[in-house]
């Protein structure tokens, strides 16, 4: 008995628009129609059906069907790119499922940046958004010893906290007082961390571009005041650690 395009599709598993679909790429060969001008599918239509759909679901582009369906020379190939694709696609899911498990975990932003989930919550979106700009700039080794350094400040974050609520026109002495106070973390991290006195070997864009665009962020997401402290701190770390290799050299 032949089925209509309705039941064909039904039997399938299918759509009327997918049949349809298939007959205009040249996929599926246009049936003979019965004398009320209805298509009439036989059994070979349902199989070629079948078949064209176990290969689109393996994820065969259509446009290569009819040569892996007739196992064409380019078929070992073609499965094993798609393979490959698949891999990764595998790999991509897996790494955004241990992702969202850290942002339950962490109650972190949904949008938070790759690898600082367990303390986004405690930062600032100011220092969310640059760590957003970081992961762009540096390279994994880099960016696994900025989570560890992200981790320490947050754990003692009572510094941060100030520097993030300062008002841009703080006045000279809490900016020195806060410089001061964060001056000693940010020397011990240049101890731990030797790359951040020349960090080319751990760009992952070139110096000029990483200089630009960080002087860009921390212009855009911190006041003057915050900028003004962050500098005056770094010059007293750098005071600190010259002072350290002075007193170690004597």
């Amino acid at each position: 008995m032949p089925w209509s395009t309705r039941e064909l599709a039904e039997l399938a598993g299918a759509t009327v628009n997918t049949i349809r679909h298939y007959h205009r790429l040249g996929l599926l060969d246009e049936p003979i129609r019965g004398y009320n001008g209805y298509k009439k599918y036989d059994v070979r239509h349902l199989v070629r059906l079948l078949r064209i759909r176990r290969l689109a679901d393996l994820g065969i582009p259509l446009s290569q069907v009819d040569e892996v369906s007739a196992g064409g020379e380019g078929t070992p190939d073609a499965l094993q790119e798609l393979d490959r694709k698949l891999a990764a696609s595998i790999e991509h899911i897996q790494q955004a499922r241990a992702d969202i498990a850290a942002i339950l975990q962490g109650d972190a932003p949904a949008d938070a940046p790759a690898g600082f989930e367990p303390v986004a919550s405690r930062l600032s979106d100011a220092d969310n958004s640059i760590l957003h700009v970081y992961t762009q700039l540096y390279d994994e080794a880099a960016l696994a010893d900025l989570r560890q350094m992200v981790e320490v400040d947050a754990e003692s974050a009572a510094v941060g906290n100030e520097i993030n609520a300062l008002p841009g026109d703080a006045d000279e002495a809490t900016r020195q007082r806060l410089a001061e106070r964060l001056a000693p973390t940010l020397a011990q991290n240049l101890l731990d961390y030797p790359w951040l006195r020349n960090p080319v070997g751990h760009l992952s864009k070139n110096r000029g571009v990483t200089h630009q665009t960080v002087i860009q962020a921390v212009v855009e997401f911190y006041n003057p005041a915050q900028i003004d402290v962050l500098s005056r701190a770094g010059a007293l770390a750098q005071g600190l650690l010259q002072d350290g290799e002075h007193s170690a050299s004597n």
